[in-house]
């Protein structure tokens, strides 16, 4: 013989959702990405990568043939006032980079960056081919 069992479905629903802590995605927060976009046209290569909220001096770019890095870092400021304190931050401080090759070596002399509203502009020059050289014999 089988025993039915009569069940409200909203009692499911809220069965044991006090009881569970909510969580907020994890104590540890974990390094953003840092979003790069890189357009190539004949001379040179464009690159912008978003840095929310980093200072322009904190930014670093490295040129090394085609290889381009790029680092930043975002300091904490601890301005905590008397009586007060922190329940949660969820904005990330530390150090990010990204380094990714191009097609082509880049002339570090002609290349520019500029820094505005958390986006680095950097144009990159493409360097000129060198034809060999053929020698003579004598």
């Amino acid at each position: 013989m089988s025993n039915l069992i009569r069940r409200d479905p909203l009692d499911d629903l809220l069965r044991g959702f006090f009881v569970r802590p909510v969580d907020f995605g994890g104590g540890v927060s974990e390094a953003p990405q840092m979003r790069v976009d890189v357009k190539e046209d004949n001379d040179a290569y464009q690159v912008h990568a978003e840095l929310p909220g980093i200072m322009k001096e904190d930014i670093h770019v490295h040129i090394d043939g085609p290889v381009v890095s790029i680092s930043a870092e975002r300091k904490q400021e601890k301005e905590v006032k008397e009586g007060e304190r922190v329940l949660r931050t969820e904005r990330y401080f530390g150090k990010v980079s990204r380094s990714f090759q191009l097609g082509q070596e880049i002339d570090e002399a002609k290349s520019s960056a500029k820094f505005k509203d958390g986006v680095l502009e950097l144009s990159l020059p493409k360097k000129a081919h060198e034809q060999a050289k053929r020698l003579t014999i004598d």
